[in-house]
């Protein structure tokens, strides 16, 4: 990790996991409202909740991330491959390290998108709430590019 928000964001994740009801050895279930959603570390008006598996750890692991209206990520890149379907709304997606609203490509409910390990992107909602879920093989990351000096 290469900042003090990958450190907190990877501590919340192996908190945060999923209150999935197993009804059999054969599936587990989990029901939209029994999902309990946590404030993302520094990015106010993102909120995630771990689905299936734990992103800190070595396996597969599936996690939704909700995006209030005007919320965008910093730049930022991941040490794995991400794949990320938008569940809700229309999710916009930009490349490099210079975060530019206008330069986003819309990805429209029921879209699918792949996050290349370690290339800079950043990506959010405009005008309407975006949940998307995204899922990947850990361990997981996410590495801020430029980060904003912590205040001492």
């Amino acid at each position: 990790m290469k900042n003090g928000l990958s450190i907190v964001f990877v501590a919340c994740m192996s908190g945060a996991m999923s209150n999935a009801i197993a009804a059999s050895d054969t599936i587990t279930i989990q029901q939209v409202d029994d999902l309990k959603w946590q404030d993302y570390p520094g990015l106010p008006g993102v909120k995630f909740v771990v689905i299936a598996g734990n992103p800190r750890e070595a396996g597969p692991y599936t996690i939704r991330a909700k995006f209030a209206p005007g919320t965008m990520s910093r730049p930022h890149w991941h040490p794995e491959a991400r794949y990320v379907t938008v569940m809700q709304g229309t999710w916009w997606a930009g490349e490099g390290d210079v975060l530019d609203p206008a330069k986003t490509t819309p990805v429209k409910t029921g879209g699918f998108a792949i996050h290349a390990p370690g290339k800079v992107h950043y990506d959010g909602a405009k005008d309407e709430e975006v949940i998307v879920q995204i899922s990947g093989i850990g361990p997981s990351g996410t590495n801020i590019v430029n980060p904003v000096p912590e205040a001492k």
